[in-house]
Parts: structure tokens; sequence; C-alpha cells
């Protein structure tokens, strides 16, 4: 009732009779009562104590409508009320709440009786609230309260009994008043409950219920009253007669006279509960049991013989309830009744009313109780009288049934176990009591003797051998047993049975159905001895008859076995199990087993023995003696020859008992009887050749099976290992360690047994040390000469170093396949006994070279895996024979060493990792073909696991480092380590192909896979065991030990390495350190580095006036400035270092410049290249405007050394008086790094680098007008005399040319030009022969290559030095004419009026020149091949200052010197023109940006743009509107360079990768095309020809390209704005190229950074190319957005549009249109921002109409909407053709809306002055080409535009009038 179908009759809190109070009582109480009460004493109660129910809803209301509403139908409405009702009886006083008890206790009987349990519950709870505040008040009100009350708490709910427990106890706190009120009101109560048992389901509720709850109400009702019934009795009848009796209630007597009257009354009624027990629903049969047992219990005098009559046939055959629920109420009542009433069994035919249903409910597994029946069947058969059955047969059938209902008892393993017990019991009863059914002894031995044979034979043995049979069975293999020689028992591993035949038997049946039989033979053994010897002859002729057959012999072998193990679980002192089962069996199988060849046959002695022990087996095989003689005897004579004599397939086994049968006491006699029967002497000792293999594969069985049973015995194997060991054993092993192939298949099993180390415990070794050494030297031997085999000369080398001829090679070396099958024996070898190796560790030489040699082999191994590519045949198909065994040494290093190194010795691990990183270091300067820079990373990566494998700390790790980086010839070249100094070489030291490069490389990868703090700064971290406190003081020191800055020095002179340089990877890790943390270790490398540069003292060559880049840097040839210089400016330029690092060290040079009062000669070489960049920092912060800062300066020590260094100079005579050997040229070059000249990278000017003082800049400029005097009087063509003037004029320039005057001005421009010039005429001659060789060439490609290579190359480069310099000069020169037309002090600029533009015009000439002849180069170059061209392009990698200079003012000059440039190269006559030459120049091949950002401009400005995309008319014809052949926009065609990549089909672009050459190329090409079109006038006809090109010749697939690089996912699945989400970087950089090409309609910004390529940059170039074509070709992509099909795509363009482009655009479009002059008083225009619409007023005499003109959200991407919201005097048909006009207009203008108005307007105009529309397009003006109807029709004179009536005739194939249809 209430609860869901399927759920189970009776739950966990209702029990079925007084067990309800007796199950929650401790054991050993006898009667028990309800609520705990046993007699008058009080028992715990086991009700669980949960928190009254908190109320859910706090409804307001009072109590009379609350009790009403009790009475709705609703559940959900009674819920509520019971709700409210205990909130407000919480609330209200006793008073109150007393006035209601009447009408509740109406309404709370009639709520028990509800169908849903969650009213019941909550009425209970109510009660509970209500008792709570009433108290002792409720006492007049129980009458009607208590039958319901009671009842209720038996409900078949358990949440509902428990609320109606919880509410009576709250009653009635204590159990004596409990008690007593249930007595006192017990006529109430059987009242009541006789009340319920009489309703029907039709009398329960009205006929508006449904039937089925009716039904189940019923059933609730019922069952809870008779359960109540029965907890009445138990409690009123349990005190009676019991030690409380004096203290019993007052009311008992009369509540026991009540209830045996209410008894005698229910019998009558109900017909002795009989129509309950006929019930359908197991709940009430259930309680309906439970009654009847609590009568029959408590009041068995109210039962007389005839209702004994009644109930005999009902009780006795109750066997037939099949319901499990109702069998345990049923099994107590049962036995009850037959020990109440023995006479009972005459009233019924027992054999059809009891036996016939008690066999049927065995068959069927008792229903599913087992549990609850399988106990009882013992007190069952105890009760059954002896005359009313057919003993034998009954019991013969009883033990049938009960076992045929097995199958469906093993639905658990407490079932399974229940039924064995039973069976046990039963079968033992039945023994015990067989005199019950029969007379006469021989009677009684024939039944016990046929209950044997027929139930414990025939059924329980047959049933445990049967299980066997499965084909499905796991077998236990004999090498699963272990064996003893001693006393103690073996414990084979069992594996499990599986499923029987009919596969319902679980796993372990077999054991458990085996005890059961062995407990049953036990206590057949105490009944009657000749019982068991029944057995035992079963068991015998079974054993015999399993050795004669075949099929599933061997399981039920495993049967035997298994049974034969579980006798160990007998009771100790039987001496049954062996004498009369298993001792007779062994006996009479012996013989047999002898003959047979059976593995599984032998494991029946073999337990046997691990059971009763090795002498009591022996005594009943042999039948002898259990004395030591004789035992001996038989074990030598009979056991070991039956053990040994062949080799068979069972010899494992019979080995297995041969060990087992070893007697501790005989032993040592035993063991040796067995090797010396198995190992001749006299052969192996003279002849080891003729020994028999079959010995030597027994053995090495027999040895394996002594470790695994010392290995399980650890005790055991350290007392006796000794014992196990034989002299013979150890001539065996040498004989095998020394074989040559063929090797038995048991070889290397035998050695590996024997010497043991199979795993970390197993270290017993079973032959003498030293044959485990010759063993080991052996196996050296065999492992070096495969090294030696090696087709690497490279790993024989490092073989020949390692073992430096410690070990002899095999001299029988054999072919390469005989030296292979040697190599894998002694692996194998290895592999079985690797810890062994730990034992021979005082042969530390052997142990080191076995290990090394497995390494060398796997280094071998990894370098052919990543190199198989690069060997010949010769070298490919000797490895290709060894590659299996480099997969076995790989798998035994990978699986031993790591364990082995640990249990190794500290010196011997140590050792090894010394040997093996010095030989990685030896093969770094060996001369290997195969160095690369593969091979050097798998030298890292083999020095790497050596770290790994043998460092157990960074301690370790640190003095292995020490080992690979100590010094020998080769090593290290530059700063040597010497204690705790670093001491420099003074041997020369080859610097351009230096010895040590291919070790550095190894180094350097080191620091990338290790780290840079712990190779160079030798860290040792405070987690590292050894550092022993942990503290930063210890962490210091370590520090300090290991710290190598010499290393970081030779490193960094040594520059550059196969596969690196110090720039690409060892100074990002050292930067990477620094900023982490330093201690002391970059002032030593400074410190080091400093000296070396002092010590050698050469001139670095950079040029002084700039920071010297890195490629400038790699020109110094002497190392250590090199690399001091390298240093210095990246930690200076990454803020590593900073200006008081900079002026410690400026100091320490000037202290170093002069020794004494001579000047230090090497110092002052190195000091102009030191000073270039410390000046950065030394100046930072000095050319603040305010006084204080520029003070500072003046007192800076800087200042002071650079102003003695100017008056050094000016010292000196002027330079074209110099000669060579002088020391003026070192002091300029000081004086010229002082005043550095900042140029800005890629397009830009240049500007001075510093600050300099009044008295600096006046004697530069006195230095300067010395030699400006010295070179007008005498000229000085020394190439560094012309250098250092040229460098002097560019810093005079930079700093005092507030100070020149006109000829100063003359003398300096007059220089520059003439570098300049000097430079043109080489590089013009370059061109001149590359155009030579190109037109005039070989044949030949490569030939014609080698000649371009050859003409490319700069034959002088000091003029481009100094044309270099002469360019820097020239940019400060720019950036100070007409900069400002008066200086400072008041004083007229002098470059600030035109006097200079002619000179400034042909300097720029020179530049552009030079600017020409590269692009004409790559031009021509281009033309013949990329090849060519690439040779060209790369050659300007040499000089790239010089370009980048060159390009800078090339994008400064005038458009007249542009002009006159390009004019300079028509006249030239070179086959390449300017236009072409600069598209060659912007797509080239090799990527120099300067160079291409300067063409790109070019192209785009003035005088080149005019002809880089003027529009050629075919056959040279202008444009002719009246031409029908095509449209005239169709006329127009760009310069081919441009429109190639402009035309290339999208889909080739598309397939691409991202930085790909082409598509850079393309997306440049349109940044061209765009920038032209921008450059254009709006309304002009070249720029709607261009726009007409775009929408004609180009496909529209280019934007989806731009689309690639921008990845819209974050714009996926959203239509908003999403602006304000984090963007990835490539979308962020889009976004904002996008929005400002919008705004400044511009796309420069995005070309001048695009190269390098980089992704981010093509996203940002991608970007502003889109929306400058949202601005500039709106209707194009909008066209492209229509026709886009992937929504998501669509949705998130709209998006990113929408966000970062249509603001901006919507913005600047009203903007446009609210500016324009539309000068007509018939239109206007008002704009509306706010709401993004344009409202259009046209009037015109009478007429007029407002057009309005919104701009979407996402404009331009969704179209301009237009709606006529007001027209007057205009016809339908004409506002509706005027309204497409418009939305004609401004869809299709590829331009700004204010233009498609003003287009719109005039065709207004036109229409009102009468020109007639077009036909096709009803538009005077054409929407696209905006020309007039001018073709007519010679038939109805209608005209027509050209553009329209071409496409007329283009659908429809015909040239006819579209009106007339006449030919046109």
């Amino acid at each position: 009732m209430g609860r869901a179908k399927g759920d189970a009759a009776r739950t966990k809190s209702r029990p079925s009779s007084s067990s309800m109070a007796a199950s929650l009582l401790p054991s050993g109480a006898t009667a028990v009562g309800f609520g705990g009460y046993v007699g008058s004493s009080r028992v715990d109660s086991s009700i669980a104590s949960t928190p009254d129910a908190t109320p859910v809803s706090d409804i307001d209301g009072d109590l009379a409508l609350h009790l009403k509403r009790l009475s709705r139908k609703d559940p959900t409405t009674k819920l509520k009320a019971l709700t409210s009702l205990s909130q407000l009886m919480e609330e209200k006083s006793t008073k109150e709440l007393i006035i209601i008890i009447p009408q509740w206790a109406f309404e709370y009987k009639k709520l028990l009786l509800d169908y849903n349990r969650e009213v019941r519950r909550a009425t209970h709870d109510t009660m509970t609230n209500l008792v709570t505040v009433v108290g002792r008040d409720l006492a007049p009100h129980l009458k009607p309260l208590i039958g319901p009350w009671w009842f209720s708490q038996f409900d078949s709910i358990y949440e509902v009994s428990q609320a109606a427990k919880r509410s009576f106890q709250t009653a009635f706190p204590s159990q004596e008043k409990r008690v007593d009120a249930l007595m006192f009101y017990s006529t109430e109560i059987f009242t009541y409950i006789e009340e319920n048992l009489k309703l029907t389901p039709q009398s329960l509720s009205d006929k508006a219920t449904a039937s089925d709850e009716l039904e189940e109400m019923h059933q609730q009702v019922l069952s809870s009253s008779l359960l109540a019934v029965t907890a009445l009795y138990d409690i009123f009848f349990a005190r009676s007669g019991s030690e409380y009796v004096t203290g019993e209630s007052k009311y008992g007597v009369k509540a026991r006279s009540i209830a045996l009257s209410s008894a005698e009354k229910l019998f009558s009624n109900h017909n002795y509960f009989l129509d309950f027990l006929k019930s359908q629903s197991p709940v009430i049969r259930s309680a309906a049991y439970s009654v009847i047992r609590s009568c029959l219990k408590n009041i068995p005098h109210a039962i007389n013989e005839g209702d004994m009559k009644v109930l005999a046939g009902t009780i006795l055959g109750s066997f037939q309830e099949k319901n499990p629920a109702c069998h345990s109420s049923m099994w107590e009542t049962l036995l009850l009744f037959t020990k109440s009433f023995p006479n009972s069994w005459t009233f019924v035919n027992v054999q059809k009313t009891v036996v016939n249903r008690l066999l049927s409910f065995l068959k069927n597994g008792c229903f599913g109780s087992q549990q609850v029946s399988y106990p009882a069947l013992v007190l069952f058969l105890e009760t059954v009288p002896a005359n009313t059955i057919n003993g034998e047969k009954f019991l013969i059938e009883f033990f049938k049934s009960l076992w045929e209902g097995r199958n469906l008892s093993y639905s658990s393993h407490a079932d399974r176990l229940a039924l064995f017990l039973a069976v046990e019991e039963c079968f033992v009863w039945s023994l015990r009591n067989a005199s019950r059914y029969v007379d006469g002894e021989d009677a009684i031995y024939h039944l016990q003797c046929k209950l044997v044979d027929e139930i414990l034979l025939g059924l329980f043995w047959h049933e445990y051998l049967s299980s066997s049979s499965s084909k499905d069975q796991d077998v236990v293999p004999f090498s699963s047993y272990s064996s003893s020689h001693s006393n103690s028992n073996i414990q084979p591993i069992n594996k499990e049975s599986s499923e029987g035949v009919n596969g319902k038997y679980s796993r372990d049946h077999g054991e458990s159905l085996g005890k059961c039989i062995i407990k049953i033979i036990s206590r057949i053994h105490s009944i009657k001895h000749d019982l068991l010897l029944i057995f035992s002859s079963k068991f015998q002729a079974d054993c015999l008859e399993i050795f004669q057959k075949t099929e599933y012999a061997s399981q039920k072998v495993q049967k035997m076995v298994k049974f034969i193990l579980l006798l160990d679980g007998v009771q100790k002192g039987e001496t049954w199990p062996l004498l009369d089962l298993v001792g007779p069996t062994l006996r009479k199988s012996f013989p047999l087993i002898g003959t047979l060849d059976s593995p599984d046959a032998v494991q029946i002695i073999l337990v046997s023995v691990s059971i009763f022990g090795p002498r009591k087996i022996t005594q009943e095989l042999t039948c002898s003696d259990l004395g030591e003689e004789h035992f001996l005897k038989s074990f030598n004579e009979i056991i070991v020859p039956w053990c040994l004599k062949r080799f068979s397939p069972s010899i494992a086994a019979r080995l297995d008992l041969l060990l087992a049968l070893l007697d501790d006491e005989c032993f040592l006699e035993q063991w040796d009887t067995i090797v010396s029967y198995l190992v001749d002497r006299e052969k192996v000792g003279f002849d080891p050749v003729t020994m028999d293999r079959n010995c030597i594969s027994v053995l090495a069985i027999l040895m394996e099976k002594v470790r695994e049973r010392t290995r399980k015995t650890v005790q055991e194997s350290a007392l006796y290992q000794d014992n196990w060991r034989h002299e013979l054993l150890d001539l065996v092993a040498a004989y095998v360690a020394q074989a040559c192939p063929p090797f038995g298949n048991s070889d290397a099993q035998f050695l590996c047994a024997v010497l043991g180390g199979g795993s970390k415990d197993d270290n017993v070794s079973f032959v003498s040390w030293n044959t485990s050494v010759l063993i080991f030297k052996e196996v050296r031997k065999r492992l070096t000469t495969f090294v030696m085999d090696s087709a690497f000369s490279w790993v024989q080398d490092l073989c020949s170093f390692l073992f430096n001829g410690r070990c002899h090679l095999d001299r029988s070396m054999g072919s390469s396949d005989t030296v292979l099958e040697k190599a894998r024996f002694a692996l194998d070898i290895l592999s079985g006994s690797s810890f062994c190796l730990s034992t021979i560790e005082p042969e530390s030489e052997l142990l080191q070279d076995i290990l090394a040699a497995i390494f060398i082999i796997d280094w071998e191994s990894s370098w052919v895996t990543v190199s198989e590519d690069k060997f010949d045949e010769e070298h490919l198909g000797k490895t290709e024979t060894r590659l299996s065994f480099y997969e076995a040494v790989r798998a035994f290093q990978c699986k031993a060493c790591d364990q082995l190194f640990k249990v190794f010795a500290v010196n011997s691990r140590k050792g090894l990792a010394t040997a093996l990183i010095q030989s990685i270091k030896c093969i770094m300067f060996m001369d290997n073909k195969y160095f690369s820079d593969d091979f050097i990373s798998s030298c890292c990566r083999w020095a790497v696991d050596i770290f790994e494998f043998f460092c157990q700390d960074q301690v370790e790790e640190q003095q292995l480092l020490e080992q690979l980086l100590s010094k020998n010839e080769l090593w290290p070249l530059w700063a040597v380590p010497d204690k705790t100094e670093t001491r420099l070489r003074n041997d020369n030291v080859p610097i351009h192909e230096p010895k040590n490069t291919n070790f550095i490389a190894l180094v350097d990868k080191l620091i990338s896979k290790i780290g840079f703090d712990r190779i160079i700064a030798g860290v040792v971290f405070e987690g590292s065991p050894s550092s022993a406190e942990g503290s930063v003081d210890t962490l210091a020191i370590n520090q300090s030990h290991y710290s190598r800055p010499w290393l970081a020095a030779e490193i960094l002179c040594t520059w550059k390495w196969l596969g690196g340089g110090i720039f690409s990877s060892f100074l990002p890790s050292f930067l990477s350190y620094m900023k982490s943390r330093d201690h002391g270790l970059s002032d030593s490398i400074l410190t080091i580095l400093l000296d070396g540069a002092l010590v050698h003292g050469a001139g670095s060559g950079l040029n002084l006036l700039w920071h010297a880049s890195v490629n400038e840097l790699e020109a110094v040839e002497e190392p250590f400035l090199r690399a001091l210089a390298s240093l210095l400016s990246i930690f200076f330029q990454e803020d590593v270092w900073g200006n008081k690092k900079a002026a410690s060290l400026f100091k320490l040079l000037l202290e170093k410049l002069y020794i004494g009062d001579t000047v230090n000669s090497n110092c002052l070489k190195i000091l102009p290249s030191v000073v270039n960049i410390l000046i950065g920092p030394l100046v930072t912060g000095y050319g603040d405007s305010m006084n204080n800062q520029r003070d500072l300066y003046r007192l800076s020590e800087f200042h002071n050394a650079t102003v003695d260094w100017l008056k050094k100079a000016v010292s000196f005579p002027p330079l074209n008086t110099w000669h060579t050997g002088e020391d003026m040229e070192d002091w300029l070059h000081l004086v010229i790094s002082c005043f550095p000249v900042k140029v800005t990278e890629l397009i830009g000017g240049a500007k001075p680098g510093r600050y300099a003082s009044t008295m600096e800049r006046t004697i530069l400029y006195e230095l300067f007008l010395k030699q400006r005097h010295g070179a007008s009087a005498v000229i000085n063509k020394l190439p560094l005399v012309q250098k250092l003037v040229s460098e002097l004029v560019v810093i005079s320039v930079a700093y005092c040319w507030e100070d020149f005057d006109e000829d100063d001005w003359k003398f300096a421009l007059h220089q520059l030009r003439f570098w300049i010039e000097a430079a043109v005429v080489m590089i013009e001659e370059i061109v001149e022969n590359i155009n030579d060789s190109l037109m005039d060439g070989p044949s030949d490609s490569n030939a014609s290559l080698d000649k371009i290579k050859k003409n490319v190359v700069i034959s002088d480069p000091f003029a481009i030095e100094l044309a270099r310099n002469a360019l820097v000069g020239f940019s400060l020169l720019c950036s100070l004419i007409g900069s400002q037309d008066k200086l400072q002090d008041g004083t007229v600029n002098p470059l600030g009026d035109d006097k200079w533009e002619f000179i400034t015009d042909r300097i720029f000439e020179g530049v552009l020149r030079l600017f020409f002849c590269t692009a004409v180069a790559e031009a021509m170059a281009n033309s013949r091949c990329p090849e060519a061209s690439s040779i060209v392009a790369s050659s300007r990698l040499d000089h790239c200052r010089f370009w980048e200079l060159v390009a800078s003012c090339s994008v400064q000059s005038s458009p007249h010197a542009r002009d006159k440039a390009v004019k300079s190269l028509e006249i030239w006559g070179i086959s390449e023109g300017a236009i072409s030459s600069l598209y060659a120049l912007v797509f080239s091949c090799k990527p120099f940006p300067p160079l291409q950002y300067a063409a790109f401009i070019l192209l785009s400005t003035e005088p080149v743009v005019q002809s880089a995309f003027t529009c050629h008319m075919d056959d040279g014809t202008t444009n002719n509107e009246d031409s029908l052949d095509t449209p005239s926009a169709e006329n127009a065609h760009l310069r081919e360079e441009i429109s190639r990549k402009l035309e290339k089909l999208p889909h080739e672009v598309l397939e691409m990768d991202l930085v790909a050459h082409e598509r850079v190329n393309v997306l440049v090409a349109w940044s061209l095309l765009l920038s032209h079109i921008v450059s254009l006038p709006s309304s002009s006809p070249e720029r709607e020809r261009m726009i007409q090109y775009v929408q004609n010749s180009t496909n529209p697939g280019i934007l989806d390209c731009l689309f690639q690089h921008i990845p819209l996912d974050p714009y996926m699945g959203t239509s908003s704005k999403r602006k304000d989400i984090e963007l990835p970087a490539e979308v962020s950089e889009a976004a904002n190229a996008a929005r400002r090409a919008v705004t400044t309609s511009s796309i420069l910004f995005s070309v001048e950074l695009l190269w390098p390529i980089e992704p981010a940059k093509m996203a940002s170039l991608a970007g502003a190319i889109f929306g400058l074509m949202l601005h500039n070709l709106p209707a194009y992509v909008r066209g492209w957005f229509s026709d886009i099909r992937d929504r998501s795509a669509l949705s998130a363009i709209e998006s990113f549009t929408k966000a970062w482009c249509s603001p901006t655009l919507i913005s600047n479009e009203l903007s446009q249109i609210k500016k324009a002059s539309f000068a007509d008083d018939n239109f206007s225009i008002i704009v509306s921002k706010s709401a993004n619409e344009v409202v259009a007023t046209y009037t015109k005499d009478e007429t007029g109409m407002d057009l309005v003109i919104h701009l979407p959200p996402s404009y331009p991407l969704k179209p301009v909407d237009v709606d006529c919201t007001r027209s007057l005097g205009i016809s339908e048909v004409k506002r509706r053709k005027w309204l497409m006009s418009l939305m004609a207009f401004v869809r299709n203008q590829n331009g700004a809306l204010a233009e498609a108005i003003r287009i719109w307007k005039s065709n207004f105009d036109k229409e009102f002055e009468g020109v007639e529309e077009c036909p096709i397009c009803y538009s005077v003006i054409h929407t696209v080409s905006h020309s007039l109807p001018r073709l007519a029709c010679k038939t109805c004179k209608h005209k027509f535009h050209s553009a329209c009536l071409y496409k007329w005739f283009s659908t429809s194939h015909k040239s006819t009038c579209p009106l007339c249809q006449s030919p046109f």
C-alpha cells in the first residue's frame, strides 16, 4: 500500500510476529514483548530516533480550516494541511489543542488507511507534535486513538512504522507505561483489530478509488492487523511465569483474559486463520503464520484436539508455499507445531501431504529461501516419526531431491555454504540415526552402506569428479607446485575451477564440495571405520582409472590433487587420510605412474609429499621402513632412477617430486646422488664435448626449480645455499660458458639458473665465485667482439678507447652471423642473471666492460634508427642483420640496468659512469664522417641517459660533469680551468677551424636539455640529498665549487658550431638564468673575456657609428673581443645590466688604458668596440633638458674621458698626412665610438645617439675643421683615411651641424655625394655585367648561374662602406633640411632655404639609381629563372645595413628625383624597366623588408604610380561608350606583374600554407591595388574603371583567403559584438588593423611591419585589406558575403565586422553625407547619427517624396534599407521605380554613400529635364558606369545604356532590340 510495485512484502522494520521485538533484543532473550519488554524489565529500544519532520510550508490558517482540509481526496492537499497543522500545534497552547482532539481522532483513523505513504507518515509526525504539547491531557481521548495507533506501528512501509512508533513513545516515554497502556486498553485494541479483519476492499473507501489501490490497501490493513495481534500475544503472555510476575501490571490478568477470549473468537470467526493462509498475498500469509506461531507458543491450551485436526493438514502440508518471504514464519510455525503436537502426524496422509511436498520443495531449491530452509532440515528430520515413513526410501529420496535442488542454490556464496552444511548435517544425522528406521546390526550397517554408496559416492563424489570434465576447466600445470626438502607443507598455486558442465557451478563449487565430502568422511571415520573403507576403495579405483584413461584425465587429476590438498585441513593427529586413503592409493598406482609419461600423474605423489612429508610417502611408495638408512637406500636406488631415467614431457614434474623428497637430515647425500646421476665426472673433466645435451637440459630445469624453491623461502636460501653447490655444477657451467655455436636450447637457461640474479632479491649462486667470473669474462669477450664487428668506425674506435686492451677478442671470430649468435648467447645469460653482476664487483673492470659494451651497442642502435636513410648499401645490409639484437639490448637495458645500478657499490657505479661519459667526449674529438646535428643530438641524449642512470643526486651529477668537461690536448682552446682560477692558453689557437666545435655543440645541447644552471653555473639545488642542511650557505658553497665561467667563455669564443651559435641557443639560456639569479657568475665570465681581449689586443673592425648588429659582430675575428662585445651587447640590450654596471666597467677600462704614463696599446685597440656598446647605458638620462641632468653629465667620468680623447685627437696632424704605423687611428676610433648615430630600423631617418655637451661639440667641430682644411690641401686616398674621414663627417653632421657654415656644408655634401656616386658606378657596372651574362651568356643554365654568382660579388667592399657612411650622413642631413627656419640661438638655419635643393636632388638621384640597380638586377635574373633571382637577392645580405639605408633614403626622396631616376633608367637601355623592376623587388623570392617596403612606396606614389597602374585599352583605342563589343570596363587591363597576382585563382591560394611566399605576394598585390584606389579621386573615371576591373576580373574568393588568417572561433555561435572578449593574437592583430585601415584609409602601417613574415603579421595585413575593401569596395564584399552558405562562418564574419569595422564606417558615411554639398533647392538631406538614418527629400514643382536610407549595424555586409515614407503628386508606379532606383544606386556603389546619393539625385534631375530613361534598367544614369543612355534603336528610336544592352545581348543570345525586336 503506497509502495512501488515489486517491493518486498516485508520491510526491514516489520517482523511477521512478535519477533518484531525479539529481533531487536540481545541474544539469549526468551519471551519478548513489544517495544523491547522482557517481563517488567526495560530493554533499550532499537528504534532509530530521528528528528521530527520540519515543516515545508508556512500557510496561515486556523486549526479548524486545516482539519477540514484533511478530508479532501487530493494527497497534496492533505500533506499541506498536515504540515500546517504540525506547525500550528507547535505554536498553540494545550487548551487550544485539547478541543480539536475528538475531531483529530476521527480524521486520524481515516488517514491511517490512506493509500499515499507520505500522508500516513505526515499523520504520525503531526500526532507526535500533538502529544508533545498535550501530554497527559491526551488520556481522556485514548480510547478511540489507541487501536489505530497500535495498528499503524506495523505498517509495511518502514518510514511510516517508525514515525508511528516515535509518536507512541513520545506519548508513553517509559516501557512500563507503554505496556500498561496496551493492557488497559486491550479491549479497544482487539476490537479495532477484529473490525479491521472483517473489512473488505469495497468497504475501505468509496467507489472513486481504483480497484488495484483498494486491493493493496486491504492487504496492508489485514497484514498489519495480524502482526499487531501477534505482537500483543507476545507482550501479554511473555510475562506469565517469569521472575517479574510479582511486579506485573495490575492490568495483566485482565489483558491476558481478553487476549485469550480474542484468540478463541478469532479462531472461530476466521477458521483458525486458514483463510488468511490461503490468501493470494504473501504478506497476509506470512502474517497469518506469525499469528498461529504466536498462539502455539503463548496459548497452546487454546487449541484443542479438534482444532489440531483442522490445523494439521495445513501446517504439515505447508511445503507447497512457494514464496520465500513466507518461509521463515512457515518453518517457525511448522517446527513449533510438530514439537507441540507430535500426534498431529496421525491426522494426515504423511506421504501425500508431507513427504511429496517436501521433496518437491527441495527439488526446487526451497524456492529461493536456502539460507532459511536448509538449516531447518535436520530439525525437521528429527521431528518426523519413523513409523509414518519408509526410512530407507525416504532418506534416499530426501538426499536426491536435496541434491537435485543444488542447481538453484548457487545464487550467492551464503546459499552454497548453507546447502553443503545441510548436506553434511543431514547425512551424518542419517548415519547416526539409521537405527530409527531399521532393526538389527546387519540392517543398520546395510542402510549405512547404502547411504554411503548411493549418496556419498553416487551423488557427492561423482559430482566432484564430473565437474572436472569440462573442456573449459582451468588446468593447474605441474610447474605451479613448489617443493620442500623439509617436513613443512607445500602450498601449490591452485587455480580455481571454472563452471561445471552445465555452466551453473560457481568457481569455488568444487572446493566447497570437496571440503564437505572430507568433513563427512572424517565424521564417518568416527562413526564406523568400515564405512570409510568403502570410500577408500572407490578413491583408489578412480585414481587408477584416471591414470589409464586419456579423456579429461588432466582435469580429473587436478580434482584429485585438490582433494588431497584439502585433506591438509583435517584435524591434526588423525591418521586415516594417509593410512586409509592416500597411502594405499600411492602403493597401487606407483608402478603404473612409472610406466606413464604424464606430468599430471606425478602431481598426485608430489602433492601427497607436500601434505605428509617425504619419508612417509617414500615408505608408502617403496614399502620400506622410516629409518634414515632405508630411506636413503630407497631414495638412491628407486626414486632417483625413477625420476631421472629419461628426458620426457614429465621430467619437470618428476624433478619437482625429486626435490620434494629431499629431507633435511639427509640433504647432502641426496643432492650428491642427484647431481652425480646426471653428470659423469670423468666425461666433464676430460672431454666436455662428449657430455649429453639432454643432461644439460635436465640440469637447467632442475636448477631453475631449486632457485624457485630458495626464492620462496628466504631463510632457507641463506641457510642452505652452500649445500646446493657442487663441483660438478661448476665443471658443467664452465663448459657451457666456453662452448661454441650451435648452442643448445637450454644452455643459457642452465647458466642463468646456477648464477642467479634474475631479480633483485635473487642473490643466491649455485656455483663458486671463480666460476661466475669465468662465465662473465666469456660474456664480455663475446659482447666486445660484437661491438668490434660494427660497420661504423666510431663504434670500433670507441670500443678500443673504453677497453684499452683489457679484454681479448674472440680469436675464432668467424662470420658476422657467428659473432651475432655468440652475442645473443651472452645477452641471454646477462638477461637471466643481471643482478648477479653485483657479486663480481671486486672484478670492477670486468663489470664496467660488460655494461659499457651494453651501452655502446644501445648507442649504435639509436644512431642506426635516426640515420638509417644516410647509409650506403654495405652499411645498411650489415645493420639490418643486427637490428633484432639491438632491440634485445634495449629491452635488457630498460628492464635491468636502472634497478641494477642501484645495488652496485658507489665506486663501481661511478667508475662506469666516468668511463661512459669520457667515451662520449672521445667521440666528439674523433674524425667521423657521420658527424651531423643528428649525431650530436644522439650523443647528447646518451649523455643525459648516463646522468639519469648513474647520478643519485645533483652532487654526483656535477662530479660527472667535471669528468665530461675535463681538459685534454684539444680541449679547451681558449680558457683553461686551473683549480679555482681560469688560465688563458698561450699557444696558437686555430681561429677559423677550431677542433672543439663538435664538443661545444654537445655542451650546448646539454644546456638546452639539462639547464644552464646545472651545466654552467653548477647549481646544486636545496632539495638535493647531498646538500647537507639545504641552507642558502650550503647552496652558495656548492655553486661556487662547481661554477664553470671558463666553459661559458669557451662557448662564447667558439661563436658558432654545428647546428647552432651563441645567439640561437646559448645566450638566450644565459639571459634566462641571469634574470632569475646570478651569484657572480656573469662577472667571472666578463673578467675572463676582458682579460683575453686585453691579452690579444686586436681591433674589431666594426663600424663604430652605430651599435653593431649580430651579423656585424660575426665579422670580428678575435674570439675574445667578439665574445666580449656579444655578451655586453645582449646584456645591456635586455636590461640585465644597467648604468651602474656600465660605469664600473668603463672605469675599469680607463684604469687599464694606461700603464703608468704609457698607453696600453692592447686596451686602446679594444676600447672603441667596448665603448660603442657601453655608451648607451652610460649616458642614459643625461639627454633630458633639465639643467641639473646636463650638469651631472658634465661632471661624469665618461664626459671627462671623452673631452680628453677629443683633445688627444685634435693634437694629431690631419688624416691626409697620416702614415701607416701611427697610433692616431686607434684614438680616432675611440673618439668616433663616443659619438654614436642612431639609425632607426626598417624605414626611418638617422639622428644623434646621445646628448653631447657644448665642450664636446666644440672640440669635435675643431677636429672636423682640422680634417676639412687638411683635406683641401692634400688628398690622401688610403682606404683607412677615407673611412675615418667619412666617419668624422657623419658624427660632425650629427652633433655639430649647428656650427657649420656654408663652406662646411659644401665640404660635407661634396664628400657624401662623392662616396655615394662611387658606389653607384660600381653597382651599375655589376648590373651591366649581369645583363650581359643573361643576354649573351652561355645557354647552359648551370654555367649561366655560376657566371651570375661571380658578377654579383662586390669586388671593392670598401666603397660600399664609404657609401654606407655617406648614406648615414645624408639621412642626418635630410632630417635637418627645412626642419626649422631658425636655430635655438636665433640664427638662420643654413639648410632652411632652397639653395641646397639641387645638390640634395643629385644625391637622391644617386641613391635612387642604387635602389633601381638592385631592383633591375633581380628583375633581369627573375626573367631567366627563380634560381638566378635567388642569387641576386641573396647577395644583398652581405651588406644589409647599406641596402637598408638605400631604401630609407629612397623613401625620403622627392618626386622630382624619382622622376629623373626613372628616366635615367630608361636612357640606360637595360632590358628591364623601372616599373617591372619595382614589382620584381616587391615580390622578391628572398624578402628584404626595407627594400620591399620602399618599392611598395614608390609604386604607390608619384610619379611612378601613373605608369604602375595605368589601364591600357585594347589596340590603343580610347574608351567608346557607343561600342557594343564589350562594356567599357572590359577594355581596362592592369600591368601583367600585378594582374597575374590579382587574377590568380583563389583556390590555388586557399590551398597554400598561411605564410607561403606566393600567398604573401597575392596579399601584397591587393594592398597595392587598394592603396591605388584610395589615392584616386572618388568620382574620377580612373577610379571607376579600377573598381570595375575588381568587379569583373578578380575573384571574391580572395576574401576567403583573408579569413584563413583570421580565426573566428571566438565569434562562432554568437551574434553579439563580442568586443569585450579576450581574443587570440591573430584575431586581435587583424581586428586592430581592420579598424585602423577603416579610420585612416591606409594600409602602409601593416605593409611596413609585414616582413619578416609571421602568422600574426599576416593576420594584421589580412585585417587591413578587409577593412579597406569594406571602405572602398562595399558592394564587392557584400556580394561575397551573400554567397556564403556556412551559417556559423556567416555569423562569425558578421560579428567581427560589426564589432571592429561597421561603427567607424557608418560614422564616416554619415559624416560625409552631412558634409556633402548638393547645391540644390529641390533636394535636402537630414542625417540622424543616433538612428543611423538619412532622410532625403526631393521636391520638384508640385511633386515630391521623402526617402529614408537606413544603415544596418553590420554595414556594409548587410545592404542598406531604403523606404519611401511620403510622396506627393507621384504615381505608385513611378514612386516604386524611383525607390528601386535609389536602392540600386546605394547597393551597387563601391564607394561612399554620399557619392551614390549624388548620382541618384542627378538621375532625378535628368529625368525631370526630359532625358529618357533606359528601358532595360529604368534609370537615366547607369547604376554602375554612371553613363547616360546613348545607343538608340534605329527602328523604335529608344536609347539604351551600352552596358545594359551588352548584358541583354549576352543573356538572350540574340542581337535584337529589347522593345521592338528589330535587328540592332
